[in-house]
């Protein structure tokens, strides 16, 4: 491979970890602000807790729909500025704006419409059911606000301008959690104060993102906002849908996982929810990176420089894999501190720990995993993650641990050794085609 002096491989190197620093660093924050917002509501009580978290798996699907239309302005974004289209970027720039308002309006209209009946879906008690009626609804009620933070965020993030979203993103959680200790405590409001912070910080971040993006030097729109070309929405769309489809296959296979296992006893449950909860923090690394990848990815395909390219996707790959493996040393050693942050059943703690060291050697290959995602994406292509994340997660992890749990009596043990051969399957699957996705 021969790179100018300025597109070096070490050069390249440095620019993707630039890029994907403040990405990753807002994530782990948020995930962070989580932790303490989660310990908040939680001294409440458990009903207080069970009111929380009834629309959690609905709010990870909501939530999931502007993300895959963020990828599409991310994409074409980075491209058009690859090639050095103006004209283009107007025109993706004015579209991820509506597409923002548009996606958010609907998505919250049908949340607000299900609002009365989403608690007796998923289950909840009487004692908790009102409560969590009315925190869904006022966490609803900002959707548009997240619709246009998530999809005008990524495409901030497609002119390589990642600290931006980050400071929004930090100030975003601060305030929740402020306005959770004073809400929650000081006013004595309980859940529905936790609901108000949430309600306020999305507004907040929203409202922020809007004002970034419509002062964005990148984001020269021309003419009527209206007036996009046909080809650029039906770009936006054939590259956004995969992701949504990928998505909602993912989402709905963790709630249909999750639900396998409920049925293996409390202890079991508990140590499972508490483990999944304790990876997060470790893979983040891996999505700050696959951020970057999707960007610098798109801006090498619209130079269609080849070489530029190769040396994002070693770097890119390089990067991630050595930052998992790090967090799988990490997650190894404090696998049982980490649980116990979290719980004082000794069991659980034990049964998490042992889950948690297993999962560490898989971290690796989840970061190769997702950061194979992030070129796909920046190529536009998103058809074939789609197939190959449908075929790993209901395929792989979830028949085979229904088959492992009702035929051959596995434990959690064995459920995440299958949720650990489903992401090495993915990993290779995406990662082998890489060199071969675009050829000189």
């Amino acid at each position: 491979m021969t790179l100018k002096k300025n597109n070096s491989l070490f050069n390249i190197f440095i620019s993707v970890v630039v890029v994907a620093l403040p990405t990753m660093l807002e994530q782990i924050l948020s995930v962070l602000m989580q932790y303490v917002d989660t310990a908040m509501v939680g001294r409440l009580g458990a009903n207080a807790t069970a009111a929380v978290s009834t629309s959690t798996t609905i709010t990870w699907l909501v939530g999931s729909i502007p993300v895959a239309f963020g990828v599409g302005a991310m994409t074409q974004i980075a491209q058009a500025i690859g090639s050095g289209e103006h004209h283009k970027i107007s025109q993706v720039a004015k579209a991820s704006l509506v597409f923002a308002i548009g996606v958010g309006a609907v998505v919250e209209i049908i949340c607000l419409a299900a609002c009365p009946f989403v608690a007796s879906w998923m289950g909840a008690s009487a004692e908790v059911a009102p409560a969590a009626t009315r925190y869904f609804f006022w966490i609803s009620v900002p959707i548009i606000f997240k619709s246009l933070n998530i999809i005008l965020s990524a495409a901030i993030r497609a002119t390589k301008d990642t600290k931006t979203p980050m400071y929004i993103g930090v100030g975003a959680n601060i305030l929740n959690v402020v306005l959770d200790y004073l809400l929650i405590y000081t006013f004595n409001l309980g859940v529905d104060g936790a609901a108000y912070a949430t309600c306020i910080s999305a507004i907040f971040s929203g409202v922020m993102t809007l004002m970034v993006f419509l002062r964005h030097k990148e984001f020269k729109m021309e003419g009527p906002i209206l007036s996009i070309e046909r080809e650029i929405i039906s770009r936006m769309w054939r590259l956004s849908l995969p992701v949504l489809l990928i998505n909602v296959a993912s989402t709905s296979g963790y709630v249909v996982f999750a639900g396998l296992v409920s049925h293996m006893g409390t202890i079991i449950f508990a140590a499972h929810s508490i483990a999944v909860g304790a990876e997060e923090l470790f893979y983040i690394g891996g999505y700050g990176f696959k951020s970057a990848a999707n960007t610098m990815v798109g801006i090498s395909y619209g130079e269609q420089n080849h070489d530029k390219y190769h040396a994002v996707c070693v770097s890119s790959i390089l990067a991630t894999v050595l930052i998992m493996t790090l967090s799988g040393v990490l997650l190894y050693v404090f696998a049982t501190p980490l649980m116990g942050f979290f719980t004082n059943d000794s069991d659980v703690i034990a049964l998490g720990s042992k889950v948690l060291k297993m999962v560490a050697f898989n971290e690796p290959f989840f970061g190769l995993y997702i950061i194979s995602e992030g070129i796909y994406y920046g190529l536009g292509r998103t058809k074939y993650p789609f197939v190959v994340e449908f075929g790993g997660m209901w395929l792989v992890r979830i028949l085979s641990t229904y088959i492992g749990i009702h035929y051959f009596g596995f434990g959690l043990v064995g459920v995440w050794c299958c949720m650990i051969a489903d992401n090495v399957l993915k990993a290779i699957m995406l990662a082998v085609p890489v060199r071969w996705l675009w050829k000189k």
